[in-house]
């Protein structure tokens, strides 16, 4: 046997005749797992919900969580722009109130889906660049530069909303998708939490003293701690989180007053001490945001053009991240007509944003969609829940802040985790693929190493202030070409989209996951979409069908 096998016969492959595989070659290897469409263990899915006590526990959950994006973003911008401690305050305080009434107009008029919709640091690059034409400005005052800076944000926002308005409401982007097919949706999905690495481990790695129990207590507690008894298994699954970023938080301050970051630079005080925020003296007790706190809002063409291309961006950030939710929330894949309506609410957001006085735009939160995975627990009303957290504490500002001073490589342990899950749920897409295609595996394959790859590139080579690769005489044209180049799910989607297209698309119909896909596109293609998307029956009866 040994040697037959080893036997090289000299035949021309022409005339080989595949031999047919044993018809029980498949139960002979083990058992094998047919694709799911809906993923079976989620203790509650999109319209089912836990107790009221859990549900608010759990809540409280997804507020911690945004919140480090959030405080993560103001603590990034703020001082640029010349704001002090409480001038970061306030501008904490108005993203999350925004973030609350967006969320809340999102999973109630939108998708429908559980997805926290929070500023997106795909706004940063046209905010750099807005803060960036003041640096030569003479101002009066530190705050001053500050208040002029906001106002031109607030009018650039304005603007950009109408982008994402007449995408959605005009059926453009739900026509869009509908060219998408499980080969496209693999690489954007699974970009949409690797492309944003670098909240990961780079930022747990600013403390590490702090950051890695983190991870470590998370994955092992969350994980296998549960394990031990059946109770621990139910407590530890759903709100390990918190018990995780309790215990090290109160660690990191005990490493505070023990004076372990006395003798240390300046950025490790930063990163690690508990009372380097200066939030909780500096927040107001209550403060209210109101529309155009900060002053008239300031419009110029060119910052305007480069908030357009953020908006574009974040659309495609959100449409990824609206198919990885529908998955970890137990929901069919969001139809053409729920895109529509989702990123044309997400434009109302923007505009709302632009009015209280936001310092970037709204997208669908990937930590908090990760979330849904950690917990197995896609419930809508958890998410619309915590938007009460969001309100209440962006008024009452002293026990936001309170919460606000966590250390931030806490949150990047945790997103080590939740983006990871994102990343994961895009390769369960592939189930309904051909993964034998070597046409499919060329596109996925190349799709989402550049989809990492080119915005990696365009990062590394910008800035502090803001400027990219991309240098033309036209200031705003760099910033449009800049930030789409510099988003992972939009390279995703261009390159996927017209490989998938044009790349022996019609002979490879059943390959691509097609008839698969296209019942899910239509409102009665599937009658499972209404049950999930479909509007509270008082609302509905006010809304054109055409927006169904």
């Amino acid at each position: 046997m040994g040697e037959s096998a080893n036997t090289h016969q000299h035949t021309s492959p022409a005339t080989v005749a595949p031999s047919a595989p044993p018809p029980n070659l498949a139960l002979s290897r083990g058992p094998t797992w047919t694709p799911a469409e809906q993923l079976q263990q989620l203790h509650y899915c999109i319209h089912s919900n836990p107790s009221w006590p859990e549900a608010v526990l759990l809540a409280f959950q997804h507020y911690i969580v945004v919140l480090g994006t959030i405080v993560l973003i103001a603590t990034t911008l703020v001082p640029r722009m010349g704001g002090s401690p409480g001038d970061k305050a306030r501008v904490i305080q108005t993203l999350l109130f925004t973030a609350g009434l967006n969320t809340l107009l999102q999973t109630a008029l939108g998708s429908r889906l559980p997805t926290v919709m929070r500023s997106s640091f795909v706004f940063i690059l046209p905010v750099l660049s807005i803060i960036n034409d003041f640096s030569d400005k003479n101002f009066s005052s530190e705050h001053e530069r500050f208040t002029y800076t906001v106002r031109t944000i607030q009018g650039s926002l304005i603007v950009a909303s109408i982008i994402n308005v007449i995408l959605g409401f005009s059926r453009t982007w739900g026509h869009l998708t509908r060219l998408f097919t499980p080969v496209v949706i693999v690489p954007l999905v699974c970009v949409v939490g690797l492309g944003l690495f670098m909240r990961g481990f780079p930022m747990l790695a600013n403390c590490v003293e702090i950051g890695l129990p983190m991870l470590i207590l998370l994955v092992v507690g969350q994980q296998y701690l549960r394990r031990i008894h059946p109770r621990a298994d139910v407590v530890l699954e759903r709100f390990g989180l918190l018990i995780c970023i309790a215990l090290i938080w109160a660690f990191a301050a005990i490493l505070t007053v023990a004076g372990a970051y006395n003798h240390v630079r300046e950025v490790t005080k930063q990163s690690c001490r508990t009372d380097r925020s200066f939030l909780m003296s500096s927040a107001p007790w209550i403060r209210v945001p109101y529309p155009f706190q900060w002053g008239t809002p300031i419009f110029r063409a060119s910052h305007v053009f480069g908030m357009m291309g953020a908006t574009l961006v974040a659309s495609a950030e959100s449409t990824g991240t609206f198919f990885a939710a529908a998955r970890l929330s137990g929901a069919t894949p969001p139809p053409a007509y729920i895109f529509n309506r989702s990123i044309g609410l997400q434009g109302i957001g923007l505009l709302v944003e632009g009015i209280f006085g936001s310092i970037a735009g709204n997208s669908a939160s990937v930590e908090n969609v990760g979330l849904l995975g950690l917990t197995h627990i896609g419930s809508r009303r958890v998410v619309q829940i915590s938007t009460g957290f969001m309100i209440f504490f962006s008024i009452f500002g002293k026990f936001g802040a309170f919460f606000a001073s966590i250390p931030l490589p806490i949150f990047g342990a945790i997103y080590c985790v939740l983006f990871g899950i994102v990343a994961a749920t895009g390769i369960s897409f592939m189930q309904f693929t051909n993964n034998n295609s070597m046409r499919n595996l060329y596109i996925i394959g190349l799709s989402l190493f550049l989809g990492i790859s080119i915005p990696q590139y365009f990062v590394t080579n910008t800035s502090q202030d803001g400027r990219g690769p991309v240098q033309t005489a036209g200031g705003w044209f760099n910033d449009i070409l800049n930030t789409i180049f510099s988003s992972a799910p939009t390279i995703a989607i261009i390159i996927g989209t017209v490989l998938d297209q044009t790349l022996d698309a019609k002979h490879s119909i059943n390959d691509r996951g097609v008839s698969w896909w296209k019942p899910f596109q239509h409102k009665k293609g599937d009658t499972r979409n209404d049950e999930f998307y479909g509007l509270p029956l008082r609302i509905n009866e006010y809304i054109p069908t055409r927006f169904h």
